[in-house]
Parts: structure tokens; sequence; C-alpha cells
């Protein structure tokens, strides 16, 4: 392996590592600390602070770097949303943060759009909300946002996706305006929404209350993400979190998503060297990854082969095989399953959104693109 000591922590432990062609997904642990990262973090482990100041000033910091109002550190994008929509229904009230996730009393529907729903928005439902759709499978109209709203409206959800352009779905700009008009937060999922680098405070400038973003898309821990967005409603999502049910008492839902004083400290170097560093040489380095592969798998009998090289976001830089079973005498499911029982295993997938075999480079080491090259073409010719 290209890294000294690759996977011998796992060895020790009975767990098998494993070649990562996916990207920074949850299945095989998000994605790697980035040496400023975990610098900044073992240099928090020595000493103890009061949490709840450094949650306060480590998000000040954040919020003065993406030129948004306000922004605090959560569990991960998941947690954001979890306790958004707690905010979006308890506001203010104490009596009603405790009381979350029954939600008698409060306004508790989260409005989507029917074209929006995803396997992610599960999270809506963590704290009590219902979520409630509007518009058609064919999309939607500002008309059928007006009337699905009523007085159970507690927050308009939206999914960001820079990389995918719906014209059938409502724009940001429409849903805020609609929201605002009524009064009404919006809570966004721009989770993968990290590049461009403005894309990080976009959402908020434009008006929308509330930005979930994972931080591991930018070199932190797994668990660590952030929500950005306006002061009021960052501060109502503050008393929902693990600070507020320690330091005022007050029982919240969000007590078991707690974050460490190292992870704090490591959004705040994440964000900071994500937002300076060289995005083209980073990029280079993916390209000449995906090169790699892609040259070698080039050209072989019923693989068709699409490279996306398109930069924005966070699953960047993949390969995409369709495979004509009949031609190759395998399916694409039988070569992700090939791949994984090898030594090493490489893991690949067929793309739940898009369909095809999915290739990524992101989580690659250097070098690991000659392995993975390698291998898939002896799978692919038998």
């Amino acid at each position: 392996m290209a890294v000294p000591g690759w996977g011998d922590i796992y060895d020790e432990l009975g767990v098998t590592p494993v070649i990562n062609a996916i990207g920074s997904v949850t299945l095989l642990g998000g994605s790697q600390t980035s040496p400023t990262v975990r610098e900044a973090m073992e240099r928090a482990n020595s000493a103890y602070v009061p949490l709840a100041e450094l949650e306060d000033k480590a998000g000040g910091l954040i919020a003065d770097m993406l030129g948004v109002e306000s922004a605090y550190i959560t569990s991960g994008a998941a947690s954001a949303l979890v306790l958004s929509t707690a905010a979006a229904m308890a506001r203010d009230n104490d009596d009603f943060v405790a009381q979350l996730p029954d939600t008698t009393g409060m306004a508790d529907e989260i409005l989507i759009q029917k074209k929006q729903r995803y396997h992610y928005d599960r999270t809506l439902n963590f704290a009590g909300a219902k979520l409630i759709e509007y518009g058609t499978d064919e999309g939607t109209s500002e008309e059928d946002l007006e009337a699905a709203i009523n007085d159970k409206t507690a927050a308009l959800h939206y999914v960001a996706n820079e990389k995918i352009k719906d014209p059938s779905v409502l724009t940001i700009e429409q849903v805020i305006t609609i929201a605002q008009k009524h009064d009404i937060p919006v809570i966004v999922d721009a989770a993968g929404q990290v590049y461009p680098t403005e894309n990080m405070g976009k959402y908020a400038k434009l008006g929308a209350d509330m930005v979930a973003y994972g931080t591991k898309y930018i070199g932190t821990p797994h668990s660590a993400g952030m929500v950005v967005g306006s002061k009021t409603w960052i501060d109502r999502v503050r008393l929902n979190s693990f600070i507020s049910f320690e330091e005022r008492r007050v029982r919240g839902i969000g007590r078991p998503q707690k974050i460490d004083r190292q992870e704090i400290v490591g959004v705040a170097a994440a964000v900071r060297e994500w937002l300076t560093m060289n995005h083209e040489e980073r990029i280079a380095k993916l390209d000449v990854k995906l090169t790699h592969i892609e040259r070698a798998v080039t050209g072989i009998p019923g693989v068709k082969v699409e490279a996306d090289r398109d930069p924005t976001g966070a699953s960047v830089f993949n390969l995409f095989l369709t495979i004509d079973e009949k031609v190759c005498g395998i399916s694409e499911n039988e070569v992700v399953a090939q791949l994984k029982d090898g030594d090493p295993p490489i893991w690949t997938r067929v793309n739940p959104y898009f369909g095809g075999m999915q290739v990524g480079m992101v989580g690659l080491n250097d070098g690991e693109e000659q392995l993975v090259a390698e291998r898939l073409v002896a799978v692919l010719k038998g």
C-alpha cells in the first residue's frame, strides 16, 4: 500500500481494511482527516474548556469565514437537520424543547416537494415532525406550495444539489420568497454542497434560516457537521443541543448527539483550510487517478465508460460503467461483488441514484488507483 502501516490497526482488531473506491460515504466511515485537522484536534486534546463557550466561539469564527450570521457545530449533517426541525417546532419555548418528540400544541408539519423526497428525509421525523408533500411526481408550482401552507406548518425543507438542475421543482429562491411571505423558516439540506466554496454560505445569504452541511467532506471526522444561517434560528438550534441539555438543564432531544471538543476545534480548522487551499491542485490529483482507471477500462467490449469530472459538490470525479452482461458474461453487481471479495477488498457500488457501476476517486490513497485499475480489468475480462 502507498500509506505506511495501511490498515494495520484494523488487522489487530480482526477487521479487514478495504480500498475505498466509492467516496466519502457513511458505509465506509466517511473520509480521511487532513494533517491540519489532525494536528488541531491533537492540540485540543490536552486541555479542557467549557464546551458551550467553545461551540459559540468556534461557530462565530466559522460564520465570519463564511460571511453568514451564525453557525453551530453538530454531530454530522443529519444531526443538524434533527436540531433544525426541533428548533422550527419548539422555537424559544423551553417547555416545548423538553416535550419533543411529543408535538402537542406546536406547529409540526415540515413541507417538502414530492420530487425532493429522498433517503435522508428520515432525519426530519426524528424530533416528531410530520413530513407533508406538495407538488406531484411531475413537478411543483408556487401555487402548490401556497396551498400546502397552513397553521400547522413549522418549516419548509429544501434539498440543495448544485450538480443536478431540475426545472420542474421550485428553486431555493422561490421557496425562500414564499416562506418569508408567511414568516416560516426554511431548512436546507446542503450536506455535500461544499465546492465551489461559496456554496457553503450561499443558501444562508439567500435567506435560508438553517442550512446543514457534513464536514466529513472537507476533512473532519465522519461524526462532525454544522448548521449555518440566521442568528435567531441558529440560537434556537442551540436550545435543543446536548450543550443546552447540560448547561441549562433543559431535557431536549439533542443530548445523544454530542460532539467532543477535539471535533469542534477540528471543524473550525477544516473550514479555514478548505476556504484557503489550492483546489485546482486537489482537483488535478483526482483527475490523475480517474484518468488512469478510465484509460485501463476504455475499449473493453461490452463496457460503456462515462467519466464525471464536474468538481461541484462532494461526490466528485467518478467513473460510471455500464456493463452489457451478454457481452461481458458478468453483471455490474457481480463485478462489485468480485472486487469486494479480493485481497485487499476493493469497495465500489452500483450507484443507487444514477445507475451504473460507480468507481470513485475521493476515497483512494495515492497509488491505489493502479490496483483498482488492474483488478477491474481482470474481472471485466474474466
